[in-house]
């Protein structure tokens, strides 16, 4: 997308890696997204390098859509992008267009917590909710009950450093874990009952 066919003013984030290194997408301007940096999607790419290709991956609260599109610009087989905001998922869908993806994707305006229902597994799992909404636990706690992660699953989960949400150690190992300015991010295991 050139400079003239994007609005004035409207962000735009960067792929860092895969088949569409470099490019550049748009996103809504709005507060409420927060796409997860390109320092830390690299450091989270990297340690998803072995288990991405070919993976069926959830993008949950999926705002700018960053992390999905990352996972399916290196191999991942397909992606599903959730968000309750219809202006970011419209985004997100002209993305895919124009990265000729859109039958690797499903994309999805509702809550996140009603498509963990169990009719769908997923191998990698992204929560990223906005910081204030303070959804990340209980995200975390229906995610595990809802069956919806393959065995060894893996899920991202990005939270506020100064004010962290915890991860319910009962149901995930952290496998690994950074922080970067006020953002503690973490990979985890999924641990059935």
């Amino acid at each position: 997308m050139s400079k003239r066919d994007r609005p004035l003013g409207q962000p735009q984030l960067r792929v860092i890696g895969g088949d569409w290194r470099g490019r550049k997408l748009s996103f809504p301007s709005k507060g409420s997204l927060r796409p997860t940096t390109d320092r830390v999607r690299e450091t989270l790419f990297n340690w998803l390098a072995p288990m991405v290709v070919e993976a069926q991956c959830l993008d949950l609260c999926a705002g700018s859509g960053a992390l999905g599109i990352e996972a399916l610009s290196r191999g991942a087989q397909r992606c599903d992008f959730v968000d309750t905001d219809q202006q970011a998922i419209d985004a997100i869908e002209k993305n895919l267009r124009s990265l000729s993806a859109t039958e690797r994707a499903t994309l999805r305006t509702c809550r996140a917590d009603t498509v963990l229902t169990g009719d769908v597994r997923w191998d990698i799992v992204f929560v990223d909710p906005p910081f204030e909404a303070g959804l990340g636990n209980s995200l975390l706690n229906r995610l595990a009950a809802s069956q919806c992660l393959q065995e060894g699953g893996l899920v991202y989960f990005e939270t506020r450093r100064s004010a962290p949400e915890t991860v319910p150690e009962q149901r995930y190992e952290v496998y690994r874990e950074k922080t970067a300015g006020d953002v503690c991010f973490q990979l985890l295991r999924f641990r059935s009952a």
